[in-house]
């Protein structure tokens, strides 16, 4: 295959045959149809590899500075010897295209061969015929996008972000400095969420393209023209938020941004362009000076673009992923109109002649696409959309997708918590239920629609057919069962507690590092409650350091409940309390550094202080001795100002600067085991992450332990997670 590519150190473009990338698990094999040329950051790139050495040197200083670094570190041999290599090498360009899916790597379910996705990233989304692109790096194209349109996808995830860090409102008023392919479409997105735009740019003719597309005015920065703009706009105020997407190494547009913007006014970077700022300035205008890093939340994390983890979107609500769908929804919607910035498209097998004027100013362009060789056009109409020849689907899995799956124990808590969600779900079949007890696992084949009954474990774990494994025994054998079963290479759901003892958790740990599986979630259902997220989405981010008080009215056991069995299946807390642990970290968005216990003299009735990395605290009581016409969990967490107070997933109310309260109708209470185990089979479905870090499971657990270990000393037990 064909693929362009750069020398840095000679400043040679070629288009150069190589190998085809294979299709590795976690990701897809793109065919590209159409690939955008940043005419910004790439031509950047370009001019700079035909400088000269010490033009280079100047052009980056932070690379000269590590190089001088090295030099200090591992001498000037070595250091010679380690830039000469890096900068004669071969790197590619491009990082914004569309395709057609070639084929689907092992874990990708939302996607087929055949169709047509937008992918994103400068080591994945190149240009080159073929493509190997990670989950988090592409999204499906909208139908009725057309292909050359849908290649704008990642430059328009990288304006995307720069207005979301401005956080626009209806009726602000922005300025816009630099009108290349990143402004325009800042023009278009600002326009469109009801926001007056005025535009400045150099060139006349950028100007009149970006009042085509939204803008209220737009002209060169020394025209005056600007000034009584946002004047007349603004009441003379100033702007509310000025977007820096200018490149050069003029100061003129840090500047302009202090002279137009209102008092506090924010002050966006999306370019590279100089920032020396004004000291004096923007001081006494306080103004904010934000950056915008690329495409979103997820860029430059190994683990996010390479590994496919994603962010809850309760957390991060616009990630490089969602701010791609969501740009190619809006030109779906015929919101953002992407066409009036294709200036030139040009064949792949001109790549490096079409380099060579752009560099040179003989062609002049804002947005620039290569059209490869397997696309459909008509040469007498340029502006024609192109048809990507597309193929016949195929399914990746012959199990229609579903999860195979078994249950080990099927007692009170599975078949009134779990089998009944399961057993509705169109994606799972129940294949095998595993109990001691014949009569009751035929009473869960015939209640819940298993295939088979079985009393057999080894069995059950070796067969090939099963996908799944729910470990829903009593508390001493979980460790056991989940180590077996992680070591079967199945994915594993276990009910709490993951185990009794740090060797427990030990042999878990060494059965994932063994076997590289590490598809485990714990049933800690609590942070899935649907409450509880809508709770603290109206709480809003937390800014400083919380503090958590969480009463449980645990209530007393029958005697003869087998969760009084403390030498065999642990305290009541091992196996209940890593719930409430997991639940204040998932709130606070970390886990624990130390644990304090302290206890009545019977060790019914705990208090569990936890502190966290940031500061906040967390006091866990957990009374058994409490009246049963109490509700049985209250939870408070204050910090900034704010307090969120949540009665027993009924009723949670947020007291603010405007105080929300829920519904007064109690919608029963879910604690979240349906949308627990949705994303359970989601994650087993895709391949993608499991619902709950491995890290955090390991934590939870450990800090559940400490508790013990804390009564038995009397001191705080520091938590060091292992995985």
């Amino acid at each position: 295959m064909k693929q362009v590519v750069q020398n840095y150190k000679s400043g040679e473009l070629a288009l150069l045959d190589v190998e085809a990338p294979a299709c590795k698990p976690g990701g897809v094999l793109v065919r590209t149809a159409f690939s955008l040329i940043s005419t910004g950051t790439e031509m950047m790139k370009v001019s700079e590899a035909s400088m000269s050495m010490l033009g280079k040197a100047r052009s980056r200083p932070d690379q000269v500075a590590k190089v001088m670094q090295s030099v200090a570190t591992n001498g000037v041999g070595a250091t010679y010897r380690k830039v000469m290599n890096r900068l004669d090498s071969y790197t590619p360009l491009g990082y914004s295209l569309c395709g057609v899916v070639e084929e689907v790597g092992a874990g990708i379910d939302d996607v087929s061969v055949g169709d047509l996705v937008a992918c994103a990233g400068n080591e994945h989304a190149l240009h080159s015929e073929l493509n190997w692109v990670p989950k988090n790096l592409f999204t499906r194209v909208p139908a009725g996008v057309a292909p050359r349109h849908a290649s704008f996808a990642t430059v328009g995830a990288i304006a995307m972000q720069g207005v979301r860090r401005g956080e626009p409102q209806l009726g602000d008023v922005a300025l816009v400095i630099g009108l290349g392919l990143i402004g325009q479409l800042v023009v278009q997105l600002l326009s469109a969420s009801g926001v007056r735009v005025v535009g400045v740019d150099p060139d006349q003719e950028r100007c009149k393209l970006a009042e085509r597309l939204g803008a209220s005015v737009a002209g060169h920065p020394g025209s005056g023209d600007v000034e009584i703009a946002v004047g007349e706009l603004t009441g003379g105020h100033g702007v509310d938020q000025v977007y820096l997407a200018a490149g050069g190494s003029t100061n003129e547009p840090v500047e302009l941004a202090a002279k137009l913007a209102r008092d506090r006014g924010r002050v966006i970077d999306i370019g590279k362009c100089r920032l020396d700022l004004p000291w004096n300035a923007y001081y006494e205008k306080e103004l904010d000076v934000r950056f915008s890093r690329s495409y979103g939340p997820g860029r430059y994390d190994p683990e996010y673009e390479l590994d496919g983890r994603d962010y809850p979107i309760g957390y991060v609500r616009w990630t490089e992923r969602r701010n791609l769908e969501c740009f190619l929804d809006l030109i779906a919607r015929g919101r953002i109109d992407v066409e009036p910035l294709v200036s030139h498209v040009a064949d792949f097998a001109t790549a490096v002649e079409t380099y060579r004027k752009l560099n040179e100013g003989e062609l002049k362009a804002v947005a620039v696409l290569f059209r490869y060789p397997d696309v459909a056009r008509d040469a007498d109409d340029p502006a024609l959309i192109a048809e990507v020849p597309r193929r016949e689907p195929i399914r990746t899995s012959q199990r229609m997708g579903k999860v195979r799956t078994a249950f080990v124990g099927a007692g009170n808590y599975a078949s009134s918590m779990l089998l009944p969600h399961l057993a509705e779900r169109e994606d799972v079949e129940l294949r095998r239920v595993v109990t001691t007890s014949s009569l009751s696992g035929a009473n869960a084949k015939r209640k819940f629609g298993f295939a088979e009954a079985s009393t057999d474990v080894d069995s059950t774990l070796a067969d090939p057919d099963i996908d799944a494994v729910f470990v829903v025994t009593r508390h001493s054998s979980h460790a056991e069962l989940t180590r077996r079963a992680l070591l079967a290479g199945k994915a594993v759901f276990v009910e709490k507690p993951l185990a009794l003892t740090e060797a427990e958790l030990g042999k878990v740990l060494g059965a994932i590092e063994e076997s590289g599986n590490d598809r485990l979630q714990v049933g800690f259902n609590r942070r899935f409650a649907p409450l509880l997220h809508e709770t603290t989405g109206h709480f809003g981010k937390r800014i400083g350091p919380a503090s958590v008080r969480y009463l449980v009215n645990a209530g007393r056991l029958e005697g003869g409940s087998w969760y009084n069995q403390a030498g065999s299946e642990g305290t009541r807390f091992d196996g209940e309390g890593g719930h409430f642990i997991d639940t204040v970290s998932w709130l606070l968005g970390a886990d624990p550094v130390s644990v304090y216990a302290c206890a009545t003299p019977d060790q019914q009735d705990l208090q569990i202080l936890l502190r966290y990395p940031d500061g906040s605290t967390a006091t866990i009581s957990y009374a058994t001795s409490g009246s049963t016409s109490f509700p049985k969990e209250t939870l408070d967490v204050v910090a900034d100002g704010k307090v969120l107070k949540f009665d027993d997933f009924a009723r949670a109310s947020v007291y603010a600067r405007k105080r929300w309260t829920s519904s007064r109708i109690p919608k029963g209470r879910d604690k979240g085991q349906h949308a627990e185990l949705d994303a359970f089979v989601t994650a087993v479905t895709s391949g993608g992450p499991m619902p709950v870090p491995l890290e955090s499971l390991v934590a939870t657990t450990l800090a559940t332990l400490a508790v013990r270990t804390s009564l038995a000393t009397g001191v705080p037990v520091k938590i060091g997670t292992s995985a």
